[in-house]
């Protein structure tokens, strides 16, 4: 008898998995660069308030948070879904 071959082709659920993942990822960035902007004892607001243009500079740190912990989560989240399989 034949063993059945995988596929390596991502399925539709597959792809919503992941994408679910990157959305939960960007959400658990923006709080945490919510956190260190608003809390004063981390002295962020402080560093970006004192930047040459505050409102850009705030713009990059929370999109660099948003963006590194949505690609982390969905990375995260392909590999144990190939890991699975």
């Amino acid at each position: 008898m034949r063993s059945k071959k995988r596929s390596s082709t991502l399925k539709p659920r597959a792809a919503l998995v992941v994408v679910n993942d990157a959305a939960m990822g960007v959400a658990l960035g923006l709080a945490l660069a919510l956190i260190l902007t608003f809390i004063p004892s981390f002295g962020v607001s402080a560093l970006i308030d004192n930047s040459a243009v505050p409102e850009t500079t705030m713009t990059v740190f929370v999109g660099t948070f948003a963006i590194m912990f949505g690609i982390g989560a969905a990375l995260t989240g392909f590999l144990l879904m190939m890991e699975d399989s």
